[in-house]
């Protein structure tokens, strides 16, 4: 049967950047965590800061607690990495990013790495911060298909980013770049504060969506699944209905308290999908 399973859920440590990385390795062993979705924060794994060495490191430390690296998704919205800057410094030294993390994803085994749009100046047109963005992205998708890699764009909330913050626009970037081995990825908070629904994504991307991040919001938030009111069953029923069978992320931030200890609220969504998913089997 196709739709998100259990065994589909990759551990990650989002709101772990203040906790050991061996922390939250041991918590997703704890959880039953198969896979796990990096996220590229100091101290963890700040990509331009991390050799070779380290991430193989890394790597053998995952291994060791029979864990494995699904995604890498570096720190894109906050620090300063912009790939549609305007300002030729800042876009030149993002790019030169993605394409360290496209071979720390080789370092660390991860067959696939994370993308974002990126965005311009508020009072530019943006017609050249989409066209630079456009430009860098097809960049890094073609420097990561030389490493065999699969890559993922996520549409930003317009407060990140003013050139992809919905399906349609994802999939006119998409279009445009026309890279075999660039997807999308669902953030079902980014797709709620849009107004799309999973049924928008699918007929505007189909089997180009080949990540999700799985978060409950008010929309907005990305909260754990019971602290919004975004509709975890009906969300889950379509992906099923729509047959996507790859895997999910919680990518918990919240207002940062999740920070002081993050598993009680990866276990709160654990549970949360296992009695959706059970209530579904049993309909």
């Amino acid at each position: 049967m196709s739709g998100i399973r259990l065994d589909r859920i990759t551990g990650s440590n989002f709101s772990y950047q203040h906790l050991p990385f061996d922390r939250f390795l041991d918590d997703m062993v704890d959880l039953g965590r198969e896979r796990v979705e990096l996220w590229g924060i100091a101290p963890h794994l700040h990509v331009p800061h991390v050799s070779a060495e380290e991430a193989r490191g890394i790597r053998r430390r995952l291994a060791e607690r029979g864990l494995a690296v699904q995604c890498l998704t570096p720190e894109q919205v906050i620090y300063p990495v912009n790939v549609a800057s305007p300002v030729p410094w800042l876009r030149a030294s993002s790019i030169a990013m993605f394409r360290r993390a496209a071979e720390l994803c080789g370092e660390l085994g991860s067959p696939m790495l994370f993308l974002t749009p990126g965005r311009g100046f508020e009072d530019e047109p943006t017609d050249a911060a989409w066209r630079r963005s456009v430009d860098a992205i097809g960049e890094i998708a073609a420097y990561a298909a030389t490493l065999g890699l699969e890559c993922v764009l996520e549409p930003l909330q317009r407060v990140e980013s003013n050139l992809v913050n919905d399906a349609a626009t994802l999939a006119r970037m998409l279009d445009e770049i026309d890279a075999p081995n660039l997807g999308a990825a669902l953030d079902t908070v980014a797709m709620a504060v849009a107004g799309d629904t999973v049924d928008d994504y699918f007929d505007a991307l189909g089997d180009r969506i080949r990540h999700v991040h799985l978060v409950d919001g008010t929309p907005a938030g990305h909260l754990a699944w019971g602290d919004g009111d975004l509709p975890l069953g009906e969300i889950l029923a379509a992906l099923a209905r729509r047959g996507y069978d790859g895997f999910a992320t919680f990518e918990l931030f919240g207002d940062g308290t999740y920070a002081f200890d993050p598993r009680p609220a990866l276990e709160q969504c654990l549970a949360a999908v296992e009695r959706e998913l059970a209530a579904r089997s049993a309909a």
